[in-house]
């Protein structure tokens, strides 16, 4: 493994479409607890309680579901010039936008699979009302305790078609590394944990059954702890949430995890990641084989079929 760059300090944001826009904002708000700080004609900006930053998650109406872009903040200014001069000569840069409501400036650009990503310094903190205020400094947001309540983004999975370009141009664009991966026994890598920091995985890449180009898998949000994903297997339960997979613990990475599909389909998840970090510097990839992934998830639960054939947007061919 590469010698940790640290360039990129952190995932931001998503952007998620949906085309039943009012329920799936009803959805994170009062069941997946996020709080609004913010909107626009076409988005509400998003956030749990201990993001520091204006927003995690901006939910787009539209008349598709998908992942809209990727926003990752840089560790200074110097180092988001440092990225965007290696992205540019990559190739595969977009250019400047003004940011969102958000954040400054940011320079877009796209992976081999098509998703658009954006890197940016500039953002704007959030600065809470009095009704939402912390008691202590060091917090964003007070714990308010609407519905499942996450506490921060953790991750996301996207599908490609070809998880060996991606795992190339990740480490090259954002100096991220490799923790844990997944390789068939016909040679090809079928799933790929990224890292920019010292946590476990902020990305992941899977392979796309269908064949189709940059579509989502999830968004993962954190919770304390495990009994707080059981908790939310009941609201979500409360609510008429479709339930996909879990609560149980994920073998690769050892995340206890819990997956629903919100009113328009995107998946979601909520996970507690336990106290996992790469503090090693010499970190070797854990290489996962065909064999290991048969056993199922940690403690043998089968991986659910619709957990590789189900995306957004959907494709007719994968109609489960």
């Amino acid at each position: 493994m590469s010698e940790p760059c640290f360039d990129v300090a952190h995932l931001g944001h998503v952007e998620l479409f949906t085309n039943k826009f009012e329920e799936s904002l009803d959805f994170f708000i009062n069941v997946y607890g996020l709080t609004e700080s913010g909107r626009d004609e076409n988005s509400v900006y998003l956030r749990a309680w201990d993001d520091y930053e204006f927003h995690s998650l901006k939910l787009t109406r539209s008349d598709t579901t998908g992942v809209g872009h990727i926003g990752y903040r840089a560790s200074s200014e110097a180092a988001l010039m440092r990225r965007v001069n290696v992205i540019e000569e990559m190739g595969c840069g977009i250019g400047w936008v003004d940011g969102d409501m958000g954040h400054g400036r940011a320079y877009r650009f796209t992976d081999p699979d098509g998703h658009v990503f954006e890197l940016y310094y500039d953002t704007v903190k959030y600065q809470a009302p009095e009704s939402e205020k912390p008691a202590l400094k060091n917090i964003a947001q007070r714990y308010h305790g609407r519905g499942v309540a996450v506490r921060r983004i953790d991750h996301l999975n996207l599908l490609a078609t070809n998880v060996e370009a991606i795992r190339d141009f990740m480490q090259k664009a954002l100096g991220s590394r490799v923790t844990e991966q997944i390789m068939l026994d016909s040679g090809v890598l079928a799933g790929c944990w990224f890292t920019v920091n010292n946590k476990t995985y902020d990305i992941t890449y899977t392979k796309d059954a269908t064949g189709t180009p940059g579509r989502f898998h999830h968004v993962t949000y954190a919770l304390d702890q495990r009994e707080d994903v059981l908790r939310a297997a009941d609201i979500f339960l409360e609510n008429n949430v479709f339930i996909e997979t879990g609560p149980h613990k994920h073998a690769v990475q050892g995340t206890f995890f819990l997956y629903v599909y919100e009113p328009a389909g995107n998946r979601v998840e909520v996970c507690n990641a336990g106290a996992r970090l790469i503090l090693q510097p010499d970190w070797e990839t854990v290489t996962w084989t065909e064999t290991d992934r048969m056993k199922g998830q940690a403690w043998g639960l089968k991986t659910i079929s619709s957990f590789h054939t189900h995306g957004t947007p959907p494709v007719p061919e994968a109609a489960e």
